[in-house]
Parts: C-alpha cells; sequence; structure tokens
C-alpha cells in the first residue's frame, strides 16, 4: 500500500497550487480519501475529504471556497486545487484512505484513516 502526494511548494500569499495524491496497493475505489495538514507544533488537521464515489464532499471551515478536493479512480489518483493561499495554510500536507464501509461521514479524526502518505511541504509567504 502506498499514497505519494506531490505539488507542494513555495508560494506567495493569493497564489495557488494544486496538489496530487497517487495511491497503489490497493483498490482506490473502495476507499474514501482525504487531506490533512500538520503545522509545526499543531495537530494533524483535517483540510477536506472526498467519498470514494465523489457523491459528498467535506471541507474544514477554513478552506470552504479556497479550495477544491476531487479524485479521478480511473487514475487512482486525488487532487486538492488551493487558491487565495494564506500564511496560516503553510503545513505538511497528507493524504489519506479509509475503507468506505464502517465509518460515518464525515470522518475528522486523523485515526479514522489507516493509510497515509509521507506529506508534501506548502509554504505560503512573500
Amino acid at each position: 500500500v502506498q499514497l505519494v502526494e506531490s505539488g507542494g511548494n513555495l508560494v506567495q500569499p493569493g497564489g495557488s497550487l494544486r496538489l496530487s495524491c497517487t495511491a497503489s496497493g490497493f483498490t482506490f475505489n473502495n476507499y474514501n480519501m482525504a487531506w490533512f495538514r500538520e503545522a509545526p507544533g499543531k495537530e494533524r488537521d483535517v483540510v477536506a475529504a472526498i467519498k470514494w464515489s465523489s457523491a459528498d464532499i467535506y471541507y474544514a471551515d477554513s478552506v470552504k471556497g479556497r479550495f477544491t478536493i476531487s479524485r479521478d479512480n480511473a487514475k487512482n489518483t486525488m487532487y486538492l486545487q488551493m487558491n487565495s493561499l494564506k500564511p496560516e495554510d503553510t503545513a505538511a500536507y497528507y493524504c489519506a484512505a479509509q475503507f468506505k464501509f464502517g465509518y460515518l461521514w464525515p470522518s475528522i479524526p486523523s485515526r479514522k484513516y489507516s493509510h497515509w502518505g509521507q506529506g508534501t511541504q506548502v509554504t505560503v509567504s512573500s
């Protein structure tokens, strides 16, 4: 089982980035997916989550209207389009997978997810 994030970078406030998470070693469309982020000294918090079928999507209040989560099951890949970035968005961003059955939606705690990527750094600074 492997999740690999990419797309993190240094960007100016107001800029945009698109993160990708490519999965292998498991049946991607059997899993709900999520993006989490962790800033230094803070907990790992959910940013956005998407059901296996894309039928339901959840966003944290802090990113609503600025971030868009999506997935392409044919490519085993999930995305996070981040617009209007702010310095407070600076963090390591992680993708996570959760088997589609047996959990309430949306699943907020990180302990509800079984598979994790290694993270990609997003830094928003002028």
